[in-house]
């Protein structure tokens, strides 16, 4: 049952010294909390609340501007609470009501704006519509508000159409009539505990817009929207007429993915953010074909970013780099969107990982992420070097799509193996007990307090980063750079007085000049603040002051 507190009015919760900067968004540092993960704060093994908002001091020491959320709602957990059963409503595992409203009032006050995530493809099946449709049977009203089809076959026994799941298998399932016989089939995109929502009712248009204001009215500052690609579905629900199994992160043009309609959606949803103070905003996490295609989603009268997938599946290769940073910012630049660079996340292997190049790859690309003009998302970790954990047995294992055959690779857990904060302790301070995924033990190396002062440590890079973003004038906002000559496997480009270099090779590189005066290197560098004898070493990247 939907949680009641009592809520700020509307516009009243985010203090006056944070709503100073109309179009925060296009230059923010956004933090990724995957709140499993974070920080527990009641020793049970698992993030909550109470542990992140202890939390909040380190974030806003670290430099970021807003904090993203995962979700934390009430959910039966089948896919790790992106199958909702309560939007309205925390799940006990994290918290109540109280804690997220204590949380998003501290976050406020030391000066971080709260997105929280937002899942409105499909909900849990055990969301109350949809257990009274599946309560009700065939007729019921409620199926409308759901995609719920008879099947095809002389007794309804196949699926209404080809469609897969992301997780693998078939995209429907069926269900049981009140009487016990074989009923209809319902459509999910994900598992099967997650059935996907009819957006061609407005009984689903109404009650987002009321789920959208009533966490408005709790003060929070914006949403990340999961699928935002998803929600409409091709009229008639037709076959793909292929049996190839699909990947979430594909580039497939799809029945149920990138179709135009979303679109209204999200000018209804604009309306709705405009009328709250603070600059509120909306982020699509939309896996679209092209960069164009996800253009659309950010004219002006609709959502204000989204994830620049394109950008985190690029290569370290200075050349394929290059064409995907200018598609970026070519592509967003007709619609006035800023655009976003991400690395990492917690459904994609962590950078350090799959950059296939260690530690000094990892923190090269993550300074020439923040050198570029747009807004960065961070993930949880990734400003402590964290490798993804490859090793976990399959026991621990959580991830739905490990379970099923061909779907996505179902190793999502790596990613999310509860961050290092102390160098001992059963979870190496993330709580007082253990942690839900178990953690290496050369993490306790990696933790925040062994980082911490250490001038050469990852953690001690992001925060002096992120202090020259905001410091420097020419860094941060902006929609385009000017590329400056350089060697084969090196990306060099100007932003006003601002240079930056990245070396993408395995070897050093001499530059034709020195840029400037160094203002900071990924990686060791000889020389001092003036030169570095006109040699670049390899994987790493350097900021200059020209």
């Amino acid at each position: 049952m939907t949680q009641h507190l009592a809520a700020p009015a509307p516009g009243t919760a985010v203090p006056a010294d944070s709503t100073d900067r109309p179009g925060w968004w296009r230059d923010a540092v956004i933090y990724q909390v995957y709140p499993r993960s974070f920080a527990d704060g009641n020793g049970d093994g698992m993030g909550d609340l109470p542990g992140i908002r202890r939390r909040l001091p380190y974030l806003a020491e670290l430099g970021v501007d807003a904090v993203w959320l995962s979700p934390f709602y009430a959910s039966p957990q089948a896919d790790a609470g992106y199958d909702v059963a309560d939007y309205r409503a925390i799940d006990p595992m994290f918290g109540d009501l109280h804690d997220a409203d204590a949380l998003i009032r501290d976050a406020h006050t030391l000066g971080l704006r709260v997105i929280v995530d937002l899942v409105p493809n499909h909900s849990s099946d055990q969301h109350d519509w949809f257990r009274q449709a599946l309560r009700e049977g065939p007729g019921s009203p409620l199926r409308e508000r759901y995609h719920f089809r008879p099947g095809k076959g002389e007794n309804g026994e196949e699926p209404p159409n080809d469609w897969e799941s992301i997780f693998g298998g078939p995209a429907w399932t069926r269900t049981e009539n009140p009487d016990g016989t074989p009923g209809e089939w319902y459509l999910h995109l994900f598992a099967p505990e997650q059935p996907d929502f009819n957006w061609d009712h407005p009984a689903v248009h109404d009650e987002f817009r009321s789920v959208l204001r009533f966490w408005l009215d709790m003060g929070v500052d914006g949403f990340r929207i999961d699928v935002a690609h998803g929600m409409v579905k091709a009229p008639g629900l037709p076959d793909m007429g292929h049996g190839e199994q699909l990947k979430l992160l594909g580039n497939q043009v799809l029945p149920f993915f990138d179709q135009d309609g979303v679109h209204e959606i999200y000018r209804s949803w604009r309306r709705i953010l405009e009328e709250y103070g603070g600059d509120r905003i909306g982020v699509a996490e939309a896996w679209t074909p092209s960069a164009d295609r996800t253009a659309l989603y950010l004219r002006p009268d609709e959502l204000h970013q989204a994830f620049n997938f394109h950008y985190l599946g690029a290569p370290w290769d200075a050349a394929e780099l290059r064409a995907v940073i200018d598609e970026s910012l070519d592509s967003l630049r007709p619609v006035g969107a800023a655009t976003t660079w991400v690395l990492s996340n917690h459904d994609v292997v962590r950078h350090r990982t799959r950059l296939d190049g260690g530690l000094p790859r990892a923190r090269a690309a993550s300074l020439l992420m923040l050198a570029l003009p747009g807004s960065a998302y961070v993930y949880q970790g990734e400003e402590l070097g964290l490798p993804e954990v490859t090793d976990l047995p399959d026991e621990v294992r959580q991830d739905p799509s490990f379970f099923k055959s061909d779907g996505q690779d179902g190793l999502r857990d790596g990613c999310r193996v509860p961050i290092p904060w102390t160098a001992t302790g059963t979870s190496y301070g993330f709580g007082t007990g253990e942690s839900w995924l178990p953690q290496p033990a050369e993490w306790a190396g990696l933790s925040v307090e062994e980082q911490t002062g250490d001038p050469g440590s990852t953690l001690e890079l992001y925060r002096t980063a992120l202090r020259i973003r905001r410091e420097h004038p020419d860094l941060g906002a902006g929609d385009a750079v000017t590329w400056l000559d350089a060697p084969e496997g090196v990306l060099a480009f100007r932003r006003g007085g601002f240079v930056c270099t990245a070396n993408t090779t395995a070897a050093p590189v001499t530059l034709p000049q020195t840029p400037g005066t160094l203002l900071l290197a990924s990686g060791p560098c000889a020389g001092g603040s003036r030169a570095i004898d006109g040699v670049l070493p390899a994987d790493t990247t350097i900021w200059w002051s020209v």
